[in-house]
This record gives structure tokens, C-alpha cells and sequence, in this order.
């Protein structure tokens, strides 16, 4: 069972806690899921997976095709290409967050639970906090919530500039603008000590050289992705710390 949230964790939706149980998911035919071939794929980015939490990420993907159906949330289609273009692709995440201390974790701009989810199931420890401004996401985000019964998730439905209390550990974005964007959407979310992590195609030089004096890309990660023949890069982000003759 993972820890208790902490104290500043952001409040439930609403409907978070009127919806009930929903029944088990029906296999999509849109491909098969193999599991251990994508436990393996996982082993090598650094996230362990049990058998129960690949049942997790197959029953997310069948959620996930459903709802695309009718909500457009995702322009993929096909079992093998989640698993490729999202799954495993959130997943490269997982390295940069150890399992110890529990970490409050905010994805921020998280869509249809992208990296959120996949890594909330890879990483049950860790506290995440999915936040989007559009309805029909968060709406998803909630029912997979319930459908994986995922303890450690919480879906607010925000604009991230108009959030305040919650502070976190780390911030992840996988698709929310430039790098300046990104810091300056979620500065004042972040803890002390507390870093971002900006997931990228390309290795973003010209956004590098655009980032506010105050903060300093301390270290960037060339990702193989399996099964994904595209670049991909982290790009970890961090306050510059004050001189000692400033601290007071």
C-alpha cells in the first residue's frame, strides 16, 4: 500500500469520489499485448514491472483506445503503437525517479495521463498529481484512476498558472511548450530543491539558450526508447541556487 499523501496534496474532483467501480475492460483488437516483451522493454529503461502492473498498462491501453472512439484524445490507434509512442516512451522517465524518498510528482499539461499513468503504475511509491485544463481529459484521467484503482494518483482539472498551496518535488511535462514556457507556467509549483524534467524530441539547443538567468539545465539524457526509431531527450532543469553571500 503506498504512503499517505502528503499534507498540501491537492483536492479530489468532485466526481473523483461519486463515480463507482467499472467493470474490467474488454481486449481491444486494435494488437496484442505482450507483456513480458514489454516488461523487458521497461527493464532496460530502468522501471521494474510485476505482472499485475503490466495487467495495469493493458487494461489503460483498452481504456484508453475506448474512449479515443468518441473523445479524440490520442491520434494513435493501435495497441502496439501505445505501447511504442506512449507507454514506453513515459516510461523513460522512470531512471530519474528513485524510489526513495516518496516523491511528489506533477505532470503538468498530462492530457490523457501521459507520462502520468504509466509511470504512477511503474512507480507506486511516488505521489502523482495529473493536471489538464480540458474537461474531457481530466474526465478520462479519472476513470482510469478508478478502473486501475491507482492510490497513489490524483486528477485535477486546473490551469497550471492559476494553481496554488501544492509544491512538488519534481514537475514533468511531456508536451507543453518551450522550455521558458514550461519553468514559467510551473515556477512557483516547484519545492525547494526541486527540479524539472522536460521531455523533448530533439535535443532543444535554441530553447537551452532561452531560458531564464535563474535557472540552469543541469543535465541532459540521449533516450533509446525500444521499440521507438524517433529521438528523444530529458532535459533536467533546476533553480540556480544564490550565492552564499546572499543567503541570509
Amino acid at each position: 500500500m503506498p504512503p499517505a499523501p502528503p499534507a498540501n496534496w491537492p483536492l479530489e474532483l468532485a466526481g473523483d469520489r461519486a463515480r463507482g467501480p467499472v467493470p474490467h475492460h474488454t481486449p481491444d483488437p486494435g494488437g496484442a499485448f505482450d507483456a513480458p516483451s514489454i516488461a523487458a522493454h521497461a527493464h532496460a529503461l530502468g522501471a521494474q514491472l510485476t505482472s499485475a502492473q503490466c495487467d495495469q498498462l493493458d487494461r489503460f491501453a483498452g481504456l484508453l483506445l475506448r474512449w479515443n472512439r468518441v473523445h479524440n484524445l490520442t491520434a494513435i490507434t493501435h495497441t502496439d503503437e501505445l505501447v511504442s509512442h506512449h507507454f514506453l516512451d513515459s516510461l523513460s522517465v522512470a531512471g530519474e525517479l528513485p524510489a526513495d524518498p516518496p516523491l511528489r510528482v506533477l505532470d503538468a499539461g498530462a492530457g490523457a495521463g501521459l507520462p502520468g499513468i504509466p509511470l504512477a503504475i511503474a512507480l507506486p511509491g511516488h505521489h502523482f498529481t495529473l493536471v489538464d485544463a480540458v474537461s474531457k481529459k481530466c474526465a478520462f484521467m479519472i476513470q482510469a484512476r478508478l478502473e486501475l484503482d491507482l492510490q497513489n494518483v490524483e486528477v485535477l482539472r486546473a490551469r497550471l498558472e492559476q494553481m496554488v498551496g501544492a509544491r512538488f518535488d519534481v514537475i514533468v511535462s511531456r508536451a507543453l511548450g518551450s522550455l521558458a514556457t514550461f519553468v514559467s507556467l510551473t515556477r512557483h509549483l516547484l519545492a525547494p530543491h526541486g527540479r524539472w524534467i522536460a521531455m523533448k524530441g530533439r535535443l532543444p539547443r535554441q530553447e537551452l539558450a532561452a531560458l531564464p538567468p535563474d535557472v540552469v539545465a543541469s543535465r541532459t539524457v540521449t533516450l533509446r526508447v525500444p521499440l521507438l526509431d524517433q529521438e528523444r531527450h530529458l532535459v533536467l532543469l533546476e533553480p540556480v541556487a544564490s550565492r552564499p553571500e546572499e543567503r541570509t
